[in-house]
């Protein structure tokens, strides 16, 4: 039989069990516990947050308002530009301008009526509204009115001339500064060939003495053919040129329009050229449409 088990007892049991859990080795230092402990804190709600919410959302809402107003007041004055706009487009302003100028003329009547009733002088009342400056300059331009009326009739072919010359002169616009440049190029290079002499006189003036007589122009020069124009003024020549044959044909088609030559050619004399005119006049509604009928060839 195997030998029984001794049973331990309760004074040899607890050195073993000291001996297991606890190692020499590690040592064990004791946590020293606070002496009061303070409970968190608690969160409070927050008054000024709330109220910088509430005020950035009556800001927000005050600036919807006006954003609202703004666009209200822009949609008003809109429909108020257009119903304007096109109220002037509706009027016609050949007529607006013949009802001001029978207006103006409905009041000087009316002025001098009453200026002649009360038995003043008409016209020297209305000259004390202008001074004497401007009554001349008025009495100038009527006067060059009146004499540019007389010349638009054609007198011959001079006078044609000549009127386009002023007109093309009128519109020149010369190129003062290029001008000086070579006024200055050119007088140097005379004085440094020896052909310009520039002399002072005894008031202090410059006077440039031609020499050989080469730099100023006579009705014997030649010079004039070395000029050789810049490349901007042959295109403005030209572009001038071309201007004044569209304005040639131009006339030339209302003229030929006015005397009804401006389509096809269906007369044989001038007789029969006034009669197919009052034709047309009177019928060319009723039959426009069998005319282009039958020059398309759908005509049956």
């Amino acid at each position: 039989m195997p030998p029984a088990k001794k049973r331990k007892t309760r004074a040899t049991a607890e050195p073993a069990e000291e001996e297991r859990h606890v190692s020499p080795e590690v040592e064990v230092i004791p946590q020293e516990e606070p002496a009061t402990k303070e409970p968190p804190a608690q969160a409070e709600p927050s008054a000024p947050s709330t109220s910088d919410a509430a005020a950035k959302a009556k800001e927000r809402a005050e600036r919807f308002k006006a954003l609202k107003a703004r666009a209200k007041t822009g949609a008003q004055k809109n429909l108020k530009e257009a119903t304007l706009e096109s109220q002037r487009l509706a009027t016609d302003p050949n007529l607006l301008t013949s009802l001001n100028r029978k207006s103006a003329v409905a009041q000087h009547n009316l002025m001098k009526a009453d200026a002649e009733a009360a038995g003043e002088d008409f016209e020297r009342k209305r000259a004390w509204d202008w001074t004497i400056d401007e009554s001349e300059k008025w009495d100038k331009r009527l006067k060059k009115k009146d004499a540019h009326r007389d010349d638009q009739a054609f007198q011959d072919y001079r006078q044609d001339s000549r009127k386009v010359y002023k007109r093309q002169i009128r519109d020149l616009k010369p190129d003062m500064d290029r001008y000086e440049k070579e006024k200055m190029k050119a007088v140097e290079k005379a004085a440094a060939s020896g052909g310009l002499e520039i002399l002072e006189t005894d008031d202090g003036e410059l006077v440039a003495v031609d020499k050989d007589g080469t730099f100023y122009s006579t009705a014997d020069s030649t010079g004039f053919v070395e000029h050789k124009p810049p490349k901007d003024a042959v295109d403005r020549l030209v572009k001038d040129l071309q201007q004044a044959e569209e304005n040639r044909l131009k006339k030339r088609r209302e003229r030929m329009g006015q005397n009804g030559d401006d389509g096809d050619v269906t007369y044989i004399n001038e007789k029969n050229k006034n009669f197919n005119q009052k034709l047309a006049r009177f019928y060319n509604k009723y039959t426009a449409e069998i005319r282009d009928s039958f020059e398309r060839g759908t005509m049956i």
